[in-house]
């Protein structure tokens, strides 16, 4: 099965991006597209409220966020280990006093072809002033 189909689908079934999941400063960012060359991390929150969180891209490599109702796109800062398809196992992004941590593990499987499975995977967001939040979540990793 294509990774485009399956991302495709899941994202036509989402409904209009909340400004906060459950609470937090993190909410849900709007449908995303594949880049046009190389590869990108869609991820969804897996507590209560499930929705499209972020879109990490390989190249070049950011991480889309919604902070507080306002997309965001932070710049790649550090990374360690690798996870495959462009990605490390743990990359900080950041920009100005806001830093996103993506730890995530990465499974190639038989039925994705041009992509992978993100299983197991958390977000920290760190902001100076405020409260640190995790949030962990899951997705799929497509190509182009």
């Amino acid at each position: 099965m294509r990774i485009a189909t399956i991302l495709s689908a899941l994202l036509l079934g989402q409904t209009a991006p909340q400004p906060s999941i459950d609470g937090l400063p993190l909410g849900a960012i709007p449908r995303q597209t594949l880049p046009e060359h190389g590869c990108a991390a869609f991820l969804w929150s897996v507590g209560t409220t499930r929705a499209l969180v972020a879109m990490a891209n390989a190249d070049p490599a950011t991480l889309r966020l919604s902070i507080d109702g306002t997309i965001t796109d932070l710049p790649r800062d550090t990374q360690q280990g690798a996870a495959g398809f462009g990605f490390a196992e743990t990359t900080a992004y950041r920009a100005g006093t806001t830093t996103a941590t993506l730890v995530m593990s990465v499974k190639t499987r038989g039925d994705l072809k041009e992509g992978a499975a993100v299983s197991e995977a958390t977000l920290r967001l760190d902001r100076e002033g405020k409260d640190s939040v995790v949030l962990p979540v899951a997705g799929m990793i497509g190509c182009t």
